[in-house]
């Protein structure tokens, strides 16, 4: 197999379990490509963008922001397995302590591979890119809450003063979605979570909507906002600005070794 490793570039020990995780899987006679910061870092050769890494699967080493990095940094999708060196670790499959036995399984063929749902993002029906977990409007200032509309089909679904609003994927659920007060929605399911934050009517409350909506927030608000993807910020919007928001064409990919959902959350909910 040709296998990339992509590791979060600015921690000591993730980049030496890196290297060591690299020489134990070419000793056992696979093709390893280095992420290039990753090569740098622990001194391996020379590495490649992760947009030019041709591999049957990317290990990536980090915590969440590690992983939604290097999917974010495809040009077509590669299934990735998740080593979780972070706090917590929900888009990591496995422990470090767990990932050599893992991947004598991943070898003999005892894996599957999830598509995990993006959303396609555009402001004012200009492409801006894709989120896995999901796209936040959040006020620029803080203590000053914003207006916003959101439509579905095209048609007002609901109106609310907040400090934001996120639009996030099942995936995104278990991250800043769940902080606000959203549900755990099996990744499995293909749909949308509306979530305000800190809403100023009690009655605003989450929703779960099938993928298969259009779904559009607009601001409807003197107050500029702050379009966040990711966790990467990306604009500034100002009154009338609205975000689009349709399913991607192209899920993410993550290799399964075998950890059910339900089970690794709880077990990751219990460390916070």
């Amino acid at each position: 197999m040709i296998i990339g490793i992509a590791s979060r570039p600015d921690d000591k020990r993730t980049l030496e379990y890196a290297k060591d995780l690299a020489v134990f899987i070419e000793g056992r006679g696979h093709e390893i490509i280095l992420e290039e910061s990753t090569a740098e870092k622990t001194g391996l050769g020379e590495g490649k963008p992760v947009e030019d890494i041709h591999a049957d699967m990317i290990i990536v080493i980090g915590g969440d922001g590690t992983v939604l990095r290097t999917v974010r940094q495809m040009k077509t999708q590669i299934p990735i397995l998740g080593i979780n060196m972070g706090h917590v670790g929900f888009l990591s499959e496995i422990e470090p302590e767990e990932a050599k036995e893992v991947f004598e399984k991943i070898e003999k063929g005892k894996y599957t591979i999830e598509k995990r749902m993006r959303l396609a993002l555009k402001v004012d029906g200009e492409y801006i890119g894709e989120a896995l977990n999901e796209a936040v409007i959040v006020t620029s200032r803080p203590a000053k809450i914003i207006e916003l509309t959101i439509n579905i089909d095209y048609i007002p679904a609901e109106r609310f003063r907040a400090d934001g609003v996120l639009i996030s994927t099942p995936t995104g659920s278990t991250g800043y979605a769940m902080s606000a007060g959203g549900p755990i929605v099996d990744p499995w399911i293909e749909s949308f979570l509306i979530v305000p934050i800190a809403a100023y009517y009690l009655s605003s409350r989450p929703h779960v909507v099938s993928s298969r909506r259009r779904i559009s927030v607009e601001l409807d608000s003197s107050k500029p906002a702050d379009l966040v993807i990711d966790g990467i910020y990306v604009t500034e919007l100002y009154n009338g600005n609205v975000l689009s928001v349709e399913m991607s064409k192209e899920p993410a990919l993550f290799v399964n070794a075998g950890r059910n959902f339900f089970a690794k959350v709880d077990k990751k909910l219990k460390r916070l």
